[in-house]
């Protein structure tokens, strides 16, 4: 079982991000997992689920921050994403990155820490599209998907891997807010 961690965008904002990414009938992304901002990828999350207790306890005492999406962007040809703006998300995703503590040939497989760019997603080639889609795709997010919201973050969203394709929504940890309150841990959801 795998499993990762993400920040979902607001639910009016993530519909229109459904449908603008299933405008490209190529595009499975759509079937694998909802819109989210990845702050911790798969490395060092086991199983076992011995990881789980420490990211609550960091995400209970992280405060809640801002995060803005901003213009489409792409990675060498083959996905298209849209930007994402924070500087409290580095912070969030170097804590639990080093809670964790993955091996190194797994944070530089999964782009972690230096190599960490914080995005939305809206398509792949892995996922059936063409560099000519995501070019497309890229320019449409201009007009699609503005005026890009800046939102708070006020939880994160554990990930599992329930196929070979597809992750669902396992559990949703608070962060702390202002009156220093995380609130208890969510229970295990079940969608």
């Amino acid at each position: 079982m795998q499993y990762f961690i993400g920040i979902v965008p607001p639910d009016e904002y993530r519909e229109r991000i459904v449908a603008f990414q299933k405008r490209w009938e190529g595009n499975g992304l759509c079937d694998v997992v909802e819109p989210h901002i990845t702050v911790k990828a798969q490395s060092g999350l086991a199983t076992d689920m011995a990881w789980l207790p420490i990211i609550r306890t960091i995400c209970a005492s992280f405060p809640r921050f801002r995060v803005s999406i901003s213009v489409p962007a792409s990675f060498d040809g083959v996905v298209t994403y849209l930007s994402v703006d924070s500087d409290r998300i580095r912070e969030l995703h170097q804590r639990l990155v080093d809670a964790v503590s993955p091996a190194p040939e797994l944070i530089a497989e999964y782009r972690e820490l230096a190599g960490y760019v914080p995005h939305l997603t809206l398509g792949q080639t892995h996922w059936g599209m063409t560099e000519a889609e995501l070019s497309e795709m890229k320019v449409s997010a201009l007009g699609g998907l503005a005026p890009f919201p800046t939102f708070e973050v006020e939880y994160v969203r554990v990930y599992r891997k329930i196929d070979k394709h597809a992750y669902a929504p396992y559990e949703d940890i608070k962060l702390m807010d202002e009156s220093g309150f995380s609130g208890l841990p969510a229970a295990q959801m079940e969608f």
